[in-house]
Formats: C-alpha cells, structure tokens, sequence
C-alpha cells in the first residue's frame, strides 16, 4: 500500500510571529547587534538560536540589559491580536469587572496579560478551577489566552455560564485566526491520518494544542522539534500521516521532514487546505520604512 503525507494548510508563521521576527531583523540592520529582547520573540528554538547568531540577546528581566543598549528604547513587537487582549482586560477591570482570563498560568502571554491589572485578573485553566471560582459579588467578565485549544475554552467558559450567567465576553473571539485555522486543518488531516506529526518546540503553546486536537480528534499524535527528532518506529503501522507546523515554527522545517518522511518511503504528498490567510499586521513606526 502507498504510503503517503497529507499536509496541512495553513501551518508555520502566521502574521503576528512575521511581524515579530521582522521587528527584530530590522532593528538588527539599522543599530546593529547586539539588540536586547525580553523574553523568546517567539517560542521557537530554531528561529531564536538563528536570530541570536545575528546578534539579538534575549533577556528575562530589563535589569539585564547594559545601560544605554538598543531595548531601553522599547519598541513593541506584541501581536496586535494579543494587544486586543489586553485593552480588554483594562477595559473590563476598569468598569468594575472581576476579570476571568481562561488560560496557562505559567504561560508569558498569560503574565503579561494579567499584569494590566493584576488586582482584578484571575487565570482560570480549568473547568475545574471555574466551579472553584469565588467572584465575591463582583459582575464576570471572561476573555482568553490567544492559542488555546477553542474546545478547551469552549468547556471551561461552559462552567462559568452556568454557574454565574451574564457573563461579559468580547465582540470577537480571543482565539487568534492562525490559531482556529491551525486546528481546524488539524480535525480535517485526522478523518484520514492515523498519525499526525506537530512540529513545534516544547515552549510553544499553539504546537501543544495541535496535538491535543489531532488526539481529540483520533488519530495518534507526536510533537517533534524537526527532522533530526522524527524517530522513525512512530511510523509503524501509518500509511497515512498528517503533517502541520505550529505558529511560530518555520516552513524550512515542514520540508525537511517532508524530506525526511519521503527518505522513509511516504513520497506521496496531498496538501489538505482549509483556509486561506492574507492577514498582514502594520510594523511599529520605529522600524516602518520610510
């Protein structure tokens, strides 16, 4: 029986991890290195090591950074639709709301979130941390981390409605397009996959749901960094095996495993499309051309 590859589209960058990476590349040929960044731009091991062979060093804290280096003139590379985020957690905290943010606790887009209004934002990750919520009188106001599973969400908010009602929600979903996209095509590759292969770095959020979703969906799943970690015995039995990339991992990777995958005899590839994506994010002025 043939062997073969369906891959999904869209996978890899979308524009919010763009946009970040060319905020850095661009403040790198205008100051030259090095360029102080907090934290990882995105949660990719490949993309982080190769921008700090150019000459960006990521930072934990601003204390770290050298008086007078290139980051103590800040230039905001958050996604716009994070951003969004975030005016709604002030916007709701501001009008007297207690503030359910659904999402990882430990995860940075979380911490910063929270940190608009640390006082009145409680992270909720669970159903079960939602029947413990005590809002103490306080209207409820819920908004969610950008890369979540939209089930899981979907479960958690459930139990929120149910025990408190009238919950204030933003106009338009939290989840990002890139995020829905990505596990929409994820649900499609599994009704044939009997595997599907994310590749993603551990510290990647959106990569660990897309295999929460392929599992949800049925088909066996496996997180791998690139083709140097696709261990081949993953394959047995898998004549048909679903391939996508999460959000902050780059194209460059999906071919060398499809690369990888042909070397291992699945050289038949379908591309399995289920949305187009345009979306393009202005850059900071601080970097735009002129």
């Amino acid at each position: 029986m043939a062997k073969r590859v369906l891959l999904a589209a869209p996978r890899s960058f979308c524009a919010g991890v763009d946009r970040a990476i060319e905020i850095v590349e661009r403040l790198l040929e205008q100051h030259g290195p090095p360029i102080y960044v907090r934290h990882q731009i995105v949660h990719n091991d490949h993309v982080v090591r190769r921008l700090e062979r150019l000459g960006a060093v990521f930072v934990d804290s601003e204390e770290e950074v050298p008086s007078g280096a290139i980051c103590l003139r800040v230039v905001d590379a958050v996604c716009p639709l994070v951003s969004k985020v975030h005016a709604e957690a002030r916007r709701y905290a501001d009008t007297g709301h207690l503030v359910a943010l659904v999402g990882h606790a430990d995860h940075v887009e979380v911490i910063g979130t929270k940190g608009e209004r640390p006082d009145a934002i409680v992270v909720v990750e669970s159903p079960e941390d939602a029947e413990r919520l005590d809002i103490d009188g306080k209207p409820l106001a819920v908004i969610s981390q950008t890369t979540l599973s939209l089930d899981d969400v979907a479960s958690t908010v459930q139990v929120l409605e149910q025990r408190f009602g009238g919950l204030r929600r933003p106009a338009a979903d939290d989840i990002c397009y890139a995020t829905q996209n990505r596990q929409d095509a994820v649900k499609q590759l599994a009704d044939e996959a009997t595997l599907i292969l994310v590749i993603g770095s551990e510290t990647s959020s959106n990569a660990q749901r897309l295999v929460e979703v392929a599992q949800i969906a049925g088909a066996d799943a496996a997180l791998i960094d690139g083709e140097s970690t696709l261990d081949p015995e993953l394959l047995d039995g898998h004549t048909t095996v679903g391939l996508t990339a999460g959000a902050s991992t780059p194209e460059e990777l999906v071919q060398a495993v499809l690369a990888r995958l042909a070397a291992l005899g699945y050289d038949e590839v379908e591309e399995v499309t289920v949305a187009r994506e345009d979306v393009q994010f202005r850059l900071p002025r601080e970097v735009a051309a002129p």
